[in-house]
């Protein structure tokens, strides 16, 4: 049997105990199938906190555990039902549960979660993009309405995730207002990684405090990357505005289904875990409430439709990526080091992306 190396462990663990394992390379096994060699992976802080057990209560991993969920590479198998994609073509994916392993020579899954990369960016810069684009991409569409000339809030526009949505909101959605918070020594990043115009007010939350400079009423939407929803239910417009979190908790029932849905080896998530959650869940909303403003917690539906959609985005100039740093798949160490970054939840620039040699 063909064998490949990979990222990752023999039981849950901070990226302190991640190994470079040699594994069985991926077949294709289903119709559907879409095996494909990985150029290059990112890393995203979903990865290291489900690697450290984030999600045990709700989902029964098998070890040895494969890391990574990002990916982008060149076709190498397909069954025989893919219409999508064929052998030979340059894809990015953001794979599903359970088709985790993004972190490896050889990656595997159904082909509705494969898209053709956008021709212009190296396999790098494409690897940077699923998951935190098309988390953004998402959480603005929920916005009720047209957001054009509207006011977005989007806290640590350099990271992942945030670097991304003030392009969509600015470049896509045609938002008129983009405000975002860094660090001093990141103020003028901003303008040069994101491009000129796309934020309009940057504000150094190491000066002054974003909940205090920001109008009271004046943010119709906020992507809360950071936990910090609740602070800024003042500043949000009453009845119309939303507030959209990706660091906070889901309710009990969206933390089943989201693994119910997206994971064969799923689990029913224990009563009082699941009631903890529902009722943290509940007080957000409840306060969200009291100042009239829609709040909620997302889970990103991972779809290679939507990396479809921001192809073009990218192809048009409209959404370009953000790689802070690049390490080596077979330097573990540098992988290592890189992840814990993440995993402390370090303001690094943009993505880390690992470059996979495939010769």
């Amino acid at each position: 049997m063909a064998t490949m190396q990979s990222v990752g462990i023999t039981g849950f663990s901070d990226p302190s105990g991640y190994k470079l394992l040699s594994l069985p390379k991926p077949e294709v096994s289903d119709p559907k199938d879409v095996v494909v060699q990985v150029h290059a992976a990112s890393i995203n802080p979903i990865d290291v906190k489900k690697a450290a057990g984030a999600m045990k209560m709700v989902l029964k991993d098998k070890f040895p555990y494969q890391i990574g969920y990002d990916c982008a590479g060149i076709v190498q198998a397909v069954g025989q039902d893919v219409t999508r994609v064929k052998v030979g073509d340059e894809v990015y994916i953001r794979l599903p549960e359970s088709h985790r392993g993004a972190w490896s020579q050889f990656a595997k899954c159904p082909e509705s979660y494969v898209a053709l990369k956008p021709a212009s960016l190296s396999f790098d810069a494409a690897a940077s993009l699923p998951l935190a684009a098309m988390t953004a991409f998402q959480a603005l569409n929920k916005y009720k309405g047209s957001l054009v000339g509207k006011t977005v809030f989007v806290p640590a526009g350099l990271s992942g995730t945030g670097s991304y949505a003030c392009q969509l909101a600015k470049n896509v959605f045609g938002a008129g207002k983009v405000i975002t918070t860094v660090s001093t020594s990141k103020v003028p990043k901003v303008p040069e990684l994101l491009g000129d115009g796309v934020v309009d007010e940057i504000i150094d939350y190491t000066k002054t405090n974003p909940a205090d400079t920001i109008p009271p009423k004046s943010v119709d939407f906020m992507l809360d990357t950071t936990g910090q929803s609740m602070e800024f239910l003042s500043r949000m417009v009453p009845e119309t505005s939303l507030i959209i979190s990706i660091s906070t908790t889901p309710s009990g029932k969206q933390m089943q289904d989201a693994a119910v849905v997206k994971s064969a080896n799923s689990a029913k998530i224990p009563f009082v875990a699941s009631t903890i959650l529902n009722t943290l869940d509940s007080v957000r909303k409840w306060r969200a409430k009291r100042w009239s403003v829609n709040y909620e917690y997302m889970f990103l539906d991972p779809s290679g439709a939507d990396l479809d959609v921001l192809r073009r985005h990218v192809d048009e100039g409209k959404l370009r990526p953000v790689v802070g740093l690049t390490v080596k798949l077979e330097d573990i160490e540098a992988v290592k080091k890189a992840a814990m970054t993440s995993y402390q939840g370090k303001g690094g620039v943009g993505k880390t992306v690992i470059i996979v040699d495939v010769n």
